[in-house]
């Protein structure tokens, strides 16, 4: 598949993902009045909301019977996850560091970001939620449906992972060259950091504390991304040669950095 028609069709993927959960979640909250939204206050989903049915809670009480979230099970759960997935985020960072410091010594280091990235995209879309399809009782059809907005995001973050991870690897296999191409690994962490502020952990003790923690990583990822671009696009000129290219030298490290910093945060992450 030539290069153009493939951007082009991820191009589409990429922002159709999003336009599937900022739409349909109104709409779906419409049709579900009682199942939480995450423009709304924490929300629950527990194991009686397989059947569809759903309890309102003060967001600071205990977790009831059957919750999941903030139970102690759920909790280590989700603390796994993070964890697991802040590795490869540090990886990530890693291997861009690498790259922006050309150490040709460590050549092998540059594959560990297309690894990470596809790594953590299909540990996204099998293990992200205990109940989402393909491990827990819910079907393809409804974890995808939106009918909980966590779990709809942890979805799309996977299959953008996934895809942004494979563009990564033809990039260094040298396949791909394009500045399109090239974009889309900052493209994502732009999208991906205002996706955190909105994305809910649902009912929990520890609520405002993990928002906290997205907020934190959403500033993070939206400067690491535009750090990158303003190191790429920043302006030219033979008078300024050197101050340019120290400038950019500088916002791709500061890039890496911030990526390596998510990761660490990740892997600290805690909601108890």
């Amino acid at each position: 598949m030539p290069p153009t028609i493939l951007f082009t069709w991820l191009y589409r993927v990429f922002f159709g993902l999003l336009l599937i959960q900022g739409l349909w979640e109104p709409i779906n909250h419409k049709l579900y009045p009682g199942l939480p939204s995450a423009w709304a206050e924490p929300h629950n989903i527990s194991e009686e909301d397989t059947h569809h049915k759903h309890t309102v809670h003060h967001p600071d009480a205990a977790p009831q019977v059957g919750q999941w979230e903030g139970s102690p099970e759920g909790i280590a759960y989700s603390e796994f996850n993070h964890a697991f997935v802040g590795v490869g985020v540090i990886l990530m960072g890693l291997s861009e560091w690498q790259r922006v410091l050309g150490w040709q010594a460590f050549m092998w280091v540059r594959w560990l970001l297309p690894g990470s990235l596809i790594g953590s995209g299909i540990f996204l879309l099998i293990w992200s939620d205990h109940l989402a399809w393909p491990i827990g009782s819910w079907t393809l059809a409804e974890t995808l449906s939106g009918k909980d907005p966590e779990m709809l995001q942890h979805k799309i973050f996977g299959i953008l992972a996934l895809a942004v991870g494979l563009v990564e690897g033809f990039l260094r296999a040298g396949k791909f060259s394009h500045m399109f191409w090239r974009s889309l690994l900052p493209s994502f962490a732009l999208v991906g950091g205002f996706m955190l502020f909105r994305h809910m952990h649902g009912l929990h003790p520890g609520g405002h504390d993990i928002q906290t923690h997205h907020n934190i990583m959403g500033t993070l990822a939206l400067a690491g991304g535009l750090a990158w671009f303003v190191g790429e696009f920043i302006p030219r000129s033979q008078a300024a040669l050197q101050t340019t290219s120290r400038v950019k030298f500088g916002c791709k490290i500061l890039w890496a950095l911030l990526v390596i910093t998510i990761g660490v945060q990740l892997l600290f992450y805690s909601e108890s």
